[in-house]
This record gives structure tokens, C-alpha cells and sequence, in this order.
């Protein structure tokens, strides 16, 4: 099987080739379009900030490539944020692969709560493939200042200043918005779940 990385400006990719390989996969990472296009799974992983990411997409004309693919796709973080329609960082204009899903800033009333939220929280509602054999409530590892807000495509849900999507998917594509490859053995299942499809 060939996994393909999509290599954008968007760090964290070297926790999510280890994460691949203590399952037993290893991935290519690549920004070369063909490479991608024959991939059997992709993942489109991202840390940092939409609108400089999304700049970087556009000049390698990788938007493109990313909304032709027909293969399951996987965006971690700010990757599953740039597959919604638009993002309230910097006002970016993402793929609208989930389309009319803002991506909005936390906002919380309270000012003990801490934005960004960094740490464990919990899963729920899970439903799909993507969640086979994993516990409703399970725990898994986020670090983000903006969030999916709940709709149609919503597969988990978290909470955290108020109720947002944790996963989203449409077709072939999936997001999470927590890192699968930081979240222990719930994270390994859900990416074993993810190459399985």
C-alpha cells in the first residue's frame, strides 16, 4: 500500500511518518503531483496558520491536485481546517471540500478557559469507519485556537468553550481535528482505521 504525506509548509510531518511506522507503513512524503494522484491513501497533515498555507497550496497548484483526488484523504489539524469553506484566521478561503463549514476562533466567555486548547479531551458521537472499535469517549490529543463548527458532515464531536466537529467527512475525504499521531493507542486505531478503508 502507498501512503502519500502532502509536503506543504505546515510542520508536524515527522510525528506523523513515526506514528505511520510503529504500525508498520511507510509513507512517502512528496509535494510531486503525480506521486500523490497514485497514492492509495493520502494524508494532509498541517500545523500553523491557514492563509500562509493556503498560499502555498495554490502556487504548487496542490488545491487543485487535493480537491481531484478520488482516493481517502485524511486532514490532521489545520489540514482537516483547510478542507471546510472558510477559515476566520487572516479570513482565509479554504477548499470547501466540507462545504459552507466555517472555521471560527474560540471564544470563550470565561476568561480561564485557555485558547488555544492544548491537551487531551474527549471524542464522542462517533459514527462511521473511521471510528470502528473505538470507545465513545475516548481520549485524544488536540492542540488548536480555531474550530469546525457542527453540520451535516460532523463523524465526532468535542467539547470545549462550546460543542464543534472533532472529524468530518464527505466522501472520500476525513478530517480530524485532533492529532491521531499524538493520541496513543486510540490514535493508532484510528489510523490503522483511516489505511483501511
Amino acid at each position: 500500500m502507498q501512503v502519500s504525506i502532502i509536503k506543504y509548509n505546515a510542520g508536524n510531518i515527522q510525528s506523523v511518518l513515526f506514528a505511520l511506522e510503529r504500525i508498520g507503513v511507510t509513507a512517502i512524503v512528496t509535494d510531486d503531483p503525480a506521486i500523490i494522484q497514485q497514492a492509495d491513501k493520502v494524508i494532509f497533515p498541517g500545523v500553523g496558520e491557514a492563509s500562509t498555507a493556503m498560499q502555498y497550496l495554490k502556487e504548487r497548484k496542490l488545491d487543485e491536485l487535493i480537491l481531484s483526488l478520488t482516493q481517502p484523504v485524511l486532514g490532521i489539524c489545520l489540514g482537516m481546517q483547510l478542507l471546510c469553506s472558510h477559515s476566520a484566521e487572516n479570513d482565509t478561503t479554504c477548499l470547501n471540500i466540507f462545504n459552507d463549514v466555517a472555521i471560527r476562533k474560540f471564544d470563550p466567555a470565561n476568561p480561564a478557559i485557555k485558547v488555544p486548547q492544548i491537551g487531551w479531551n474527549t471524542i464522542s458521537e462517533l459514527k462511521g469507519k473511521l471510528f470502528e472499535s473505538i470507545p465513545d469517549n475516548s481520549y485524544c490529543y488536540f492542540v488548536h485556537g480555531y474550530y469546525a463548527e457542527k453540520c451535516e458532515y460532523t463523524i465526532a464531536a468535542t467539547n470545549y468553550v462550546q460543542p464543534y466537529s472533532s472529524a468530518l467527512a464527505k466522501d472520500n475525504f476525513y478530517g480530524v481535528q485532533f492529532h491521531p499521531e499524538k493520541s496513543a493507542g486510540i490514535g493508532e486505531q484510528i489510523l490503522k482505521n483511516f489505511l483501511s478503508l
